[in-house]
């Protein structure tokens, strides 16, 4: 199974990418090997994510909400009924 996801940062910006093991994924942004700015973010939290059948599907699901702005963002965290 492929996720895209969305992570919020200590300092209240969003991290966004695909993984094919979300929860190993988030250990290593906590640790601070996770992604190119994540050493001067961490914590992260898990605020968002899509399961994906393949990894195209979620490399396109992942480009498409890299597009979205700070709002979008948190209306689709909104919609899912998510607390951000």
């Amino acid at each position: 199974m492929n996720y895209t996801y969305i992570l919020r940062c200590a300092d209240g910006t969003f991290y966004t990418g695909w993984t094919n093991n979300l929860e190993k994924r988030l250990k290593a942004h906590n640790a601070g090997t996770g992604g190119k700015y994540t050493r001067a973010r961490r914590p992260v939290t898990l605020v968002w994510y899509q399961e994906h059948a393949d990894k195209i599907e979620a490399q396109r699901s992942e480009y498409a909400i890299k597009q979205l702005s700070r709002a979008e963002k948190l209306a689709l965290m909104d919609r899912e009924g998510i607390k951000a």
